[in-house]
């Protein structure tokens, strides 16, 4: 914070500062910097200190950084989004979208979706391309059928040539729907959502800062800033492997997380499970389980490569035949 403050540009220092403090409370839920940060977006500044809004945007998008890491969070942030939508600025409009696309990354919830679309059609062109693009966020390898079939309406809609731009934003955001043709997925967030990696947190919101100025770089000449989020992009398979690095095939239940935190006894960590054969897809929200006793898992949480190794006591069931 100190270093910032070598920067000789007053408004320049002031939104590294803002930057450089969200980054460091990052999926802290901290309320009273979140409290200081809708205290910014609440300043109304007049026609002669219009272009001090920059400070704003790193306001916005550090409401929605800081409240990332638990669901109660970002649902009162999606709340609080909603206001900013309604009362802000015309600058804090246009960040709104791309806080929510962080919020909602890889998850494409219908209320989230539903919203993005409605601002999709939004008057200004800014909001517009910034709501297409956190679709694209949202949507991240997940192949939604819904959101893909939003797209292509806003597609065939901005067909005109002085709508170019927004057409290119709406090409990339199906490109980032069907990544990976739905084996990778934009997240931060990894063990069960206990930790998150610093360097894909970095990637994503280093695409949605020059996002906020569409017609300078993904429009213009920096488009290549987009390559950022390959830090982000991470496969969605359960892979189970031995203690030698070999595939295993073996049966774990894949269904939705439940929170046990504080309760007693061994309580179901999932629901609505199925079972299937490894390698397994995972999808937001979902948890994995071993099936059988064959095998001890090497690590608590079953994501992305899991070590197995062979239970001694394990004893195979006799077949009916």
């Amino acid at each position: 914070m100190e270093a910032c403050k070598i920067i000789q540009n007053k408004k320049w220092a002031d939104f590294v500062e803002l930057v450089v403090e969200t980054c460091a409370y990052a999926g802290s839920g901290n309320v009273l910097k979140i409290q200081k940060m809708l205290h910014l977006c609440a300043e109304h500044k007049t026609e002669e200190n219009k272009d001090e809004t920059i400070h704003q945007v790193a306001a916005v998008i550090g409401v929605a950084l800081i409240s990332f890491g638990e669901n109660i969070g970002q649902e009162m942030c999606l709340r609080t989004m909603n206001h900013l939508l309604q009362y802000g600025e015309p600058m804090i409009r246009r960040t709104v979208p791309l806080a929510i696309g962080l919020l909602r990354v890889s998850n494409p919830d219908v209320q989230t979706m539903d919203l993005l679309y409605k601002l999709a059609y939004d008057s200004d062109e800014e909001v517009a391309m910034s709501a297409i693009f956190a679709l694209g966020l949202i949507g991240a390898g997940t192949n939604n059928s819904k959101l893909a079939g939003n797209l292509r309406q806003l597609a065939a809609g901005s067909q005109s040539p002085s709508r170019q731009d927004t057409l290119f934003v709406i090409r990339i955001a199906q490109g980032l729907v069907h990544m990976g043709k739905g084996l990778l997925g934009l997240n931060p967030l990894h063990s069960d959502k206990l930790l998150f990696s610093n360097v894909s947190l970095a990637g994503l919101l280093t695409v949605i800062y020059s996002c906020t100025d569409m017609k300078t770089f993904i429009c213009g000449q920096y488009h290549y800033f987009l390559y950022y989020l390959t830090l982000s992009i991470y496969p969605r398979m359960l892979i189970c492997l031995s203690e030698t690095m070999e595939p295993i095939q073996t049966e774990v239940r894949v269904g939705m997380a439940v929170d046990t935190v504080g309760q007693a006894g061994r309580p179901n960590r999932i629901t609505g499970f199925q079972t299937h054969e490894t390698p397994v897809l995972i999808a937001k929200g979902e948890r994995a389980e071993l099936a059988t006793d064959e095998y001890i898992p090497e690590t608590t949480v079953l994501e992305n490569f899991v070590i197995l190794r062979k239970n001694p006591d394990f004893v195979p069931e006799l077949s009916a035949d």
